[in-house]
């Protein structure tokens, strides 16, 4: 158990609310083209799984085995490569200026700051990097000398399992989300609900019609930090 003490968190989803894009599908179909994969199969795969995610029949063993097998398919070094060229034209670019003042905002009022994701942590540790984030709750690949397995170390970051693999940041900090002074969730999607109704202030960011209705219905604040970048 580390000795930091968390009092105060902020939680920050990374896709859609600190990002205009999905790093998920950007990396996804960045790695199908430079590695020259089969579009017509992969990215229709991409994007099936996008739409079924938006409209709530998400199969997440299906779609974390997907993302897990493209991962390794690759030697670790030449992932990294890779994984350098698209931080550099496809994520940089898409910093927005909005999202770091909110987190530097939060982090200068005393919060513990974390993102909590579904993007895995091959992708989101060096995004978190770059607003300054040192706690990242996301999906783990597994490695075995150093190369990835195809299989992921749960629990995932996807509905519920957001609420789980926070929990679980936590226990390791030795406290709960109810035993917090204060805690912020800040989301844009419906699928994230679990873990919005269990922080005391849920904030809807760029927000999809489902959860803005959720939002008006209980009277949770939202606010928009940008406009969203379409999916390729």
């Amino acid at each position: 158990m580390t000795t930091d003490r968390v009092t105060r968190l902020a939680l920050f989803d990374l896709d859609h609310t600190l990002l205009p894009i999905d790093s998920a599908d950007g990396w996804s179909h960045f790695l199908v083209h430079v590695a020259d994969l089969d579009e017509a199969h992969y990215g229709g795969e991409i994007r099936r799984f996008a739409a079924d995610y938006r409209e709530g029949r998400f199969d997440v063993e299906a779609y974390l085995a997907f993302q897990m097998g493209l991962l390794a398919r690759f030697p670790r070094e030449q992932l990294e490569l890779w994984r350098a060229a698209f931080l550099r034209s496809k994520v940089l670019p898409q910093m927005r200026f909005e999202a770091q003042t909110l987190v530097e905002k939060h982090r200068g009022d005393g919060f513990t700051v974390a993102i909590v994701t579904g993007t895995h942590s091959f992708i989101t540790r060096p995004i978190a990097a770059l607003f300054g984030i040192d706690h990242l709750i996301a999906v783990r690949p597994e490695e075995k000398d150093g190369e990835f397995t195809g299989r992921y170390l749960p629990p995932h970051t996807y509905h519920e399992g957001k609420v789980r693999a926070t929990d679980a940041f936590l226990a390791e900090h030795g406290t709960t989300l109810d035993a917090l002074e204060d805690s912020v969730f800040f989301s844009d999607s419906i699928n994230d609900l679990p873990l919005l109704e269990r922080v005391k202030r849920p904030i809807v960011t760029n927000g999809d019609a489902r959860l803005k209705a959720v939002a008006a219905e209980r009277g949770w604040q939202t606010m928009e930090l940008f406009d969203l970048v379409a999916a390729a």
